[in-house]
């Protein structure tokens, strides 16, 4: 019987410290490939590289860096490098919480998605960042929760077309409360995001800062459950339709002749 097969990826880059931690996290699970972008592609979001060749660098036959996007990595794992379709797809560990609408720039998070879409069952792990950046990040709880996660999937998977996103609080192993299946939160938005700053010659430049960190009321998101120190598992599809929108805009449907005289003909 073959062993799993397991594709890790990531946006920080193939040589970044999250993606090691998670490499090690599954490997006692399967047959391991690592997938990734040769440099940090932070909030790349779902990004396909069309404008430009794409190249692979072999570092040993289990794992190669891409000169493109995670998108970009998960499209070659599948079609040009791995031996087989993978059983699993494990994007991260990032470094920092994908929570609320941050899912929607995250690379981490749309490797996972490109995943789900390609067919593979698919997961993405996110893991706060401590208040005091000179504290180490929590990476043994990181790896602790991941190795349970991806072997609960192997072991009964999800619908491949949801993928699971998982954060995972700063706090040593035997603080962490447990895990909490929750739904997207909302974060309190406010101009502070964008950072005007000044260089030498007086001329203004600017940073997108981080998201605040207030958040609407509700004890079900995955806001709520990382602030009280929960892991929080998100279960996400690539299906945007607002489905309640539908029926009221029925009615332009009525609307389908062409405009000749600039009024909209029935």
């Amino acid at each position: 019987m073959k062993k799993p097969l397991i594709l890790v990826s990531n946006d920080d880059g193939i040589s970044s410290e999250g993606i090691r931690f998670l490499e090690d996290a599954v490997a006692p699970l399967g047959d391991v490939y690592v997938v990734a972008p040769d440099q940090e592609r932070s909030a790349a979001s779902h990004a396909l590289t069309i404008h430009k060749p794409l190249r692979i660098t072999e570092k040993d036959p289990r794992h190669f860096a891409l000169n493109g996007t995670p998108t970009d990595c998960i499209n070659f794992a599948l079609y040009v490098i791995l031996p087989r379709k993978p059983d699993l797809i494990v994007s991260g560990i990032n470094h920092g919480c994908n929570l609320a609408d941050d899912v929607t720039y995250s690379g981490t998070v749309s490797a996972a998605f490109e995943g789900s879409i390609l067919g593979t069952t698919s997961l993405a792990f996110s893991l706060e960042t401590p208040d005091d950046p000179s504290n180490p990040l929590q990476f043994g709880t990181a790896m602790h929760y991941a190795r349970k996660i991806a072997a609960l999937q192997l072991g009964n998977p999800s619908e491949t077309s949801v993928l699971l996103s998982v954060n995972i609080p700063d706090l040593p192993l035997e603080k962490v409360r447990g895990i909490r299946v929750t739904h997207l939160g909302k974060r309190l938005i406010n101009e502070t995001n964008i950072i005007r700053k000044e260089d030498p010659r007086g001329r203004p430049y600017y940073w997108i800062g981080m998201g605040p960190k207030d958040y609407e009321p509700d004890i079900s998101s995955d806001l709520h459950a990382i602030d009280h120190g929960y892991v929080s598992v998100t279960p996400l599809h690539l299906d945007l339709t607002h489905y309640p929108s539908i029926a009221s805009l029925k009615k332009w449907e009525e609307w389908t002749g062409p405009e000749t005289d600039g009024s909209v003909q029935k």
